[in-house]
């Protein structure tokens, strides 16, 4: 089992009335501090424009001329009219709903009591306890280097659009846009509507202002309570007590061991260096681009006339006779003269009966009634009470296992037998060495 120290700490620093906590447990599993992990050695991704001005003639600008726009000529607001008749006020609610008396409900909860501790609170947490600053070396990182150092050159920020396609300035093209041959009108445009000349303006009401009520204050005095204060009274309660378990402190500075059984088995293998393709260098054509297309070289806009219809026109003969209504349907499919032909009924062959139905099911007619059979219970008598005897306590576990001493633990000793002291440690230990072995008992 593991033995927890009884002693205060004996040190001039800790001030503590708490007493040691120091175990088995806490001397082979001691707590280690986390590492953060590096930063990012990435470079950022920073966007660079490039220096060369863009060209600022558009399509619209060259082909698209601006003409002259006439200032709009707006209509002059009419004047309000206020209207000297008075609104009805009364609305459906007013009529209807008249209000009743209000009465206060009497609470029906205890009042509430709260009992607030004067106790002096640990601000201290349980952080600040445990977790003690360890005066470790930084541990050095495992991981091979992989081989990577930036270039010292100075980058450019050159493209290889920029580098190849040289900027040859603007290239002069014919338009084969029509010409726009609508010539405008130099008359007065007649602004007259239908809704201008039917429409007519009328006077408008006088507008109603309303009159607003005066405010009447309560004549029933207020209290001040509230449902809260009224209805929820405190009850007498002990404060909480705190179900976090208590946690030791490690008082101890082992050192950590760094090295892994991962490391000492899988060790990093050579690197071998990585095969690089090398680039073809571009060579620009010396010959001019031709910025021609297919569209302008075959398909041009010719000043042709539309085409004559050559189909000659058919002559009608016009006739000045009667119309003749007849077809082929009405010479040849005439109606035929036939009479309905009745319908072939066979004579009724079922008879029904004079007398009523009777209304008598089959189950009515033949199921009936029979007295009920009483059967006999073949259950045992009741032989009476049994007699009262008390029950064997003896089991295999009583005869079997048999109670086995206490033993004293060896730290409950002042001078515990087959060990010798040695000193006393900073926190108050006594220090013991067995006669035979070398192992440290502490006490």
């Amino acid at each position: 089992r593991c033995h927890h120290c009884p002693h205060l700490p004996t040190r001039p620093y800790d001030k503590s009335e708490k007493t040691c906590v120091l175990s088995e447990y806490m001397e082979k599993y001691p707590l280690y501090p986390c590492t953060l992990p590096r930063d990012s050695f990435k470079p950022k991704n920073e966007y660079k424009m490039a220096q060369i001005p863009v060209e600022g003639i558009s399509t619209t600008k060259r082909d698209y001329i601006a003409h002259e726009v006439l200032p709009l000529k707006l209509k002059e607001p009419e004047k309000h009219v206020k209207s000297d008749e008075s609104m009805d006020l009364t609305s459906t609610y007013r009529q209807d709903y008249n209000p009743h008396p209000i009465c206060q409900v009497l609470p029906c909860l205890p009042r509430e009591m709260r009992d607030i501790s004067r106790a002096k609170m640990d601000t201290k947490s349980t952080y600040e306890d445990d977790y003690v600053l360890w005066n470790e070396p930084k541990t050095e990182m495992i991981r091979p280097d992989d081989g990577y150092h930036p270039s010292e050159a100075k980058f450019d920020h050159r493209t290889v659009v920029q580098d190849d396609y040289l900027y040859r300035g603007p290239v002069a093209t014919q338009s084969f846009k029509p010409l726009n041959l609508n010539q405008r009108s130099k008359d007065p445009f007649e602004s007259m509507t239908n809704y201008r000349v039917n429409y007519v303006p009328h006077p408008l009401e006088k507008r109603y202002i309303r009159q607003y009520e005066k405010y009447k204050p309560s004549e029933v005095p207020f209290d001040g309570l509230t449902t809260h204060k009224v209805s929820y009274k405190g009850l007498p309660v002990k404060p909480a007590k705190l179900a976090k378990p208590y946690q030791p402190k490690p008082l101890h500075d082992c050192p950590f061991f760094s090295t892994t059984e991962f490391q000492e088995k899988y060790q990093a293998w050579p690197l071998h260096p990585i095969f690089t393709k090398k680039t073809v260098e571009y060579v620009p054509p010396v010959e001019k681009m031709d910025l021609h297309t297919t569209t302008q070289l075959h398909y041009k806009h010719l000043n042709g006339k539309p085409a004559k219809m050559c189909r000659s026109l058919a002559q009608l003969k016009k006739n000045t006779g009667p119309f003749d209504s007849s077809s082929t349907m009405k010479e040849d499919y005439k109606p035929w003269v036939c009479k309905r032909v009745k319908p072939i009924t066979h004579a009724p062959e079922l008879t029904f009966p004079d007398e009523p139905m009777d209304c008598l099911s089959t189950f009515r007619t033949h199921y009936l009634p029979h007295p009920l059979t009483v059967t006999k219970s073949y259950k045992p008598a009741w032989s009476g009470p049994r007699p009262h005897t008390l029950l064997d306590a003896k089991t295999i576990y009583t005869t079997s296992y048999t109670p086995k001493g206490i033993v004293k633990c060896l730290a409950s000793y002042k001078d515990p037998p087959g060990y010798t002291f040695e000193g006393t440690n900073a926190d108050g230990h006594k220090l013991y060495i067995p006669a035979s072995e070398g192992e440290c008992l502490k006490g």
